[in-house]
Order: structure tokens, then C-alpha cells, then sequence
């Protein structure tokens, strides 16, 4: 599905875009039992205990976390038990993720958008378990995935309905045009994060994006957004692809880094 002209209009004056009815649902069933097989698989090995916290940034130090982009890894929520999240390269190594990724239209998407080359940089399934699932504080994509120019867009897919009850994205309309605040890169062996503007978001003008499993969110790298603790009874399961104009440069001290061996794809 390449974007209409309106909604190329609506991606641009918002800085996100809602799809309805994007992924049919056989193939978010073949998604979320895949994502609980590789979940069984980390819960039973107890090697890797990892939590993953956007609050504090503790992953960020973790060689688990930072040797993650060419691998698929999963990340505990700090109650322990169950995973956050798996990341960050289902999309090249498991053949179920890649044919979600390469098979329903994302492609067009992309070049809808004026995507020269699109590279698919990092995936990532994001579980939000009943009672469980934890916050992603506000931040913008481009923070954590550096292009110069930028270039980062974010595809996201609600695998079940998303709620304001459990979790659903909030994000600023227009909030794209807000210079971006922060960067997070690698430093030595760990990461740190550069503060160029230290004054909070307008999350006043915040607004939910409560929609129906099958919907794909479409998010500029520069869109402030943020998502709460799930407190209902409900999972909210989301798949989240991040894609980069291979024409940009993907700086060096990017926290997310490949081998030669397993260079960014296309589609």
C-alpha cells in the first residue's frame, strides 16, 4: 500500500500516520506465537536475566543489549519473569519475522514516503504483559537511531487492540518540528546521552493513539512519543520495524552497530 496524497499530507502536518486493516490476522497469529516460542526460549535459559528499562537507561551499559544488532535477544521487565521485549534482528535472522517485514506491503510504504534505499536497521517485539508491561518514557526514534541527514522512520503494528487501559502510544501532533533533544550513542564500552535541550516535551498536547489489532502507525524519527505501564487485564503485543535512507550515514557512535558479515537489508 503506498500512502494516498491525503495521507502523505496528514504524515507530514502530524508527524504519524494510521493505517486501519494494514496486516491481516492470520499473519499477527503466526507473529505472536512466534514471539512466545523465542519468549519460552529466553525464560527457560537462565543465563540471560537482562532487564529493559527506558527510564533509567540501565541496558544501556549491558554487553547482552549492546551486542544485540545483528542478533535476536530478549529483555526482561524489571518485575522480573517475563520478557519486555525481543530484539533487535528478527527481521534477517528468523524466517517468520522477515517474511512479516518483506511480504505485506511495507516496501511500498517506504517508497510512498520518498525512501530512496530503505534499509531495515532493527526490529523489535514489544510484549506490554497484563499487569506487567512496562513504561517507554517520551523520546523520539532519531535519538537512538543517529542519520545524518535524518532519516529514521518507525513502522509500527498493533498485534492486539491497543487501549488507553493497557498501553497504547501517546504522541504530539506536529511534534516532529521540535528539534530533536537528545542523542544516545556508545562511548568506550558503554553508551551516554547528549542533552542538547533540557526542557520537557509539550505532553499537554499529547493525544492516544487507541487503535485496532492490524493497524500499522507510521512514526517520523523526530515524533515525541511515549507509551504507560499495562494495568488491565489485557496484553498489548506490538511489532515495531525502524527503517533509514541508505543514502543518510549511519554514524559511527551509534549504540547499534552490525558486522560486516550481516550488513542493513533492504527489503
Amino acid at each position: 500500500m503506498r500512502p494516498t496524497t491525503a495521507q502523505l499530507e496528514t504524515f507530514e502536518r502530524e508527524g504519524f500516520l494510521v493505517v486501519p486493516d494494514f496486516v491481516p490476522t492470520d499473519r499477527l497469529d503466526q507473529l505472536r506465537a512466534r514471539a512466545s516460542e523465542l519468549e519460552a526460549s529466553f525464560i527457560t535459559d537462565p543465563n540471560h536475566v537482562t532487564v529493559f528499562s527506558t527510564g533509567d537507561q540501565a541496558h544501556g551499559d549491558d554487553t547482552w543489549f549492546l551486542e544485540s544488532g545483528d542478533k535476536v535477544r530478549g529483555f526482561f521487565e524489571a518485575n522480573g519473569g517475563r520478557l519486555n521485549k525481543l530484539g533487535h534482528a528478527m527481521h534477517d535472522l528468523d524466517p517468520v519475522f522477515s517474511a512479516f517485514c518483506r511480504e505485506l506491503g511495507f516496501a511500498d510504504v517506504a517508497q510512498g514516503l520518498g525512501i530512496d534505499e530503505p534499509k531495515l536497521v532493527q526490529s523489535m517485539y514489544i510484549f506490554k504483559h497484563p499487569g506487567i508491561g512496562g513504561e517507554v518514557t517520551w523520546h523520539t526514534d532519531h535519538t537512538f537511531l543517529w542519520t545524518n541527514p535524518r532519516s529514521v522512520v518507525g513502522l509500527w503494528v498493533a498485534v492486539d487492540d491497543a487501549t488507553i487501559d493497557n498501553g497504547c502510544m501517546w504522541a504530539i501532533p506536529g511534534g516532529h518540528r521540535i528539534p530533536v533533544k537528545s542523542q544516545f550513542r556508545r562511548e568506550g564500552m558503554g553508551t551516554t546521552t547528549d542533552v542538547f535541550d533540557p526542557t520537557p516535551y509539550p505532553i499537554g498536547d499529547a493525544v492516544p493513539l487507541e487503535v485496532a489489532a492490524g493497524t500499522l502507525i507510521v512514526l517520523d524519527g523526530a515524533l515525541p512519543h511515549w507509551s504507560d505501564v499495562n494495568r488491565s487485564p489485557a496484553q498489548r503485543q506490538a511489532f515495531t520495524l525502524h527503517i533509514v535512507d541508505g543514502h543518510a550515514e549511519w554514524v559511527a557512535e551509534n549504540w547499534l552497530q552490525r558486522p560486516p558479515a550481516l550488513p542493513f537489508a533492504g527489503f
